[in-house]
């Protein structure tokens, strides 16, 4: 058996930013099928429009709408397309000279191999089936011929004129995630296979003589290496708290609720839990708290065989008791 547990772990979230007049009507221009420039104060015609004027730093506001066609000037392929890219299948990056701009716009071209792709071919938008105001509006650029890789033509309403009074895009949700594999230290595997068997680790410092549950392989306070793997106590006190009332992508359960640290008899360190099986309201510093794990057949090697903590019943703990842990 392997020393060491590895997982992999995907870090995700969306971001949310107004876009502001300028990047706004940009994308306005986008869902509504036209290609809207920016005009800077030395001529230059550049998509997407920048918020501010390079060379005199105001606020951009002359707008002009170019051509959904135009020429290759550079480009580099893309063999093994990763997650989140414009597409699925072999395809280029390419730096497109829009009829009307003077500046290039980046997105991906579909064509079928290196050799389909040239600088000064001919390309033109493909639009998106359906557009939200979004730079993925514009799916992707195709040869002006149509020969393209992958199906569907240009669609959508390329070239139409915009609405007369557009209901303005003003803000934009952006997905970011990020994976990895984590590899825990000897220590935290331990640790989790403990959890796999039900049952609480951690690691004392042979100096000071804390416990710290997840474990360190040193300790914090004086950096001497842990030695001794101790088993906690499943039951611990509330030190700080705080109760989540506002809902957000993910959740699992329903706002309000309490995210808690716990300290365990036993251990010197906290550790960050749900605390349910009673009112949010109710909770406070030093109520005494178990662990309520999951069904035994949905054990892993996680934190999340316990499903949460719950009220002991018994008194609360003494201020003094946990006064340290805060």
């Amino acid at each position: 058996m392997s020393r060491t547990l590895q997982a992999p772990v995907t870090v995700a979230f969306d971001y949310t930013r107004s876009t502001g007049p300028v990047l706004g009507r940009f994308l306005t221009g986008l869902r509504d099928g036209v290609v809207v420039a920016g005009r800077t104060s030395d001529g230059e015609i550049v998509v997407p429009p920048p918020e501010y004027d390079p060379v005199t730093h105001a606020q951009l506001d002359d707008f002009v709408e170019v051509a959904a066609e135009g020429s290759v000037v550079s480009w580099t392929w893309v063999p093994e397309p990763v997650k989140g890219q414009p597409l699925d299948r072999p395809f280029a990056f390419a730096l497109v000279l829009l009829d009307g701009a003077t500046r290039t716009l980046l997105h991906a071209l579909d064509v079928p191999t290196p050799d389909a792709v040239s600088t000064g071919m001919r390309v033109r938008v493909r639009w998106a089936g359906e557009r939200v105001g979004a730079i993925t509006d514009i799916a992707c650029f195709e040869p002006a011929d149509g020969s393209a890789a992958g199906a569907g033509g240009a669609g959508g309403a390329g070239g139409t004129e915009p609405l007369a009074v557009p209901d303005p895009v003003t803000g934009v949700i952006t997905p970011v995630s990020l994976d990895y594999v984590y590899a825990a230290s000897p220590e935290e595997s331990a640790f989790y296979r403990g959890l796999a068997e039900g049952r609480i680790v951690g690691q004392r410092c042979p100096s000071c003589g804390k416990v710290y549950v997840p474990p360190r392989a040193a300790c914090p306070t004086d950096g001497t290496p842990t030695t001794d793997e101790v088993e906690v106590s499943h039951s611990g006190t509330v030190t700080t708290f705080c109760i989540v009332n506002v809902p957000f992508l993910g959740q699992r359960i329903t706002p309000p609720y309490v995210s808690a640290y716990v300290l365990l008899d036993g251990a010197d360190i906290a550790v960050l839990h749900l605390i349910l099986d009673i009112p949010a309201d109710q909770v406070r510093m030093g109520m005494r708290v178990k662990a309520v794990w999951k069904p035994r057949e949905e054990w892993g090697t996680t934190i999340e065989n316990i499903s949460h903590f719950a009220p002991t019943g018994e008194p609360d703990a003494d201020f003094d008791s946990y006064r340290h842990h805060l």
